[in-house]
């Protein structure tokens, strides 16, 4: 399975979709991953899957804004984000997380 990691700046519709249904309440302490990036950095994210892809939507002030603002049906993510703007992890250890 293909794992990626993504910023909030490069949230597509679709993930978005994915993140508020399945946080409808936004997400808990025991929602959080954390792992170490390619650069050593610790990272904190929330997991959401598709039959192919994990995607860990990194945490910030900004994701949460996003996603309340998203949910309250204010469609401002029309912009248009590619595949290519998403870092691809396939090849880190899974036990890094």
């Amino acid at each position: 399975m293909k794992r990626v990691i993504v910023d909030y700046s490069k949230l597509t519709n679709d993930i978005l979709d994915m993140l508020v249904e399945k946080f409808p309440e936004g997400y808990g302490y025991k929602d959080i991953f954390t792992f170490k990036n390619a650069q050593g950095e610790s990272v904190k994210a929330v997991e959401v899957k598709t039959e192919d892809t994990i995607y860990l939507v990194k945490i910030s002030l900004k994701l949460e804004e996003t996603m309340d603002e998203y949910d309250a049906g204010e469609d401002n993510f029309d912009d248009v984000y590619q595949e290519d703007d998403i870092e691809d992890i396939a090849n880190d250890d899974p036990g890094d997380y």
